[in-house]
């Protein structure tokens, strides 16, 4: 049997490096939850959950909190409540939500749907974020499903943006008429005018 060279002996604790899971995927649209994990800690061991993301200004918002693992050295943030930081208490998807700019006027603000917001998730040692980096993970936040159109709408002094799902081609109205994308666009136009 072969061991692990971070492995002293079989009578010791045997840890697998520690590592973050997003489940179901590290790639998701932005309004969907994520299952934040991390695994190969000590058990009990306190260690601080940092999230980070930089807009499309450059403007960085943070957010962090404490966490002490299990008896099998992880952290699952829908079970394990957060110690202190940006939020207390068990929340899931604390870190995503508690996301702020130094400077508190600044919000955060999607300009671009067509790129994702980028949020990385980091595992410190120390309880604190001055402590060693363990371990980081980039969670893929989109905006558009895969295969949905932008079309610009240009309507005399209508400006707005259509979205059309990825089946929008042949498309049945409520009346039970078939219309094709143009004539949705133009039945769009013509809601928004009234």
């Amino acid at each position: 049997m072969l061991f692990p060279r971070y492995c002293l002996s079989t009578a010791a604790a045997c840890h697998s490096p520690v590592r973050v899971r997003l489940l179901p995927s590290p790639k998701c649209l932005f309004d969907e939850p994520v299952q934040v994990k991390v695994e190969g800690l000590s058990p009990n061991q306190e260690v601080v959950l940092r999230a980070k993301l930089t807009d499309e200004k450059g403007e960085l918002f943070q957010s962090s909190a404490a966490y002490r693992a299990d008896g099998i050295g992880e952290i699952d943030l829908s079970r394990s409540p957060a110690l202190g930081g940006s939020f207390s208490g068990t929340d899931p998807m604390g870190l995503f939500w508690s996301l702020s700019a130094k400077n508190a006027h600044k919000k955060l603000v999607k300009r671009d749907v067509r790129t994702p917001f980028l949020v990385d998730i980091e595992v410190y040692s120390d309880g604190d974020t001055e402590g060693q980096l363990l371990a980081k993970e980039t969670n893929e936040r989109g905006f558009l499903a895969e295969g949905v159109q932008r079309l610009p709408v240009r309507e005399g002094r209508v400006r707005a943006t259509l979205f059309l799902p990825p089946e929008a081609g042949l498309m049945k109205s409520d009346s039970g008429v078939q219309c094709s994308e143009a004539s949705l666009i133009h039945t769009a136009i013509l809601l928004f005018k009234t």
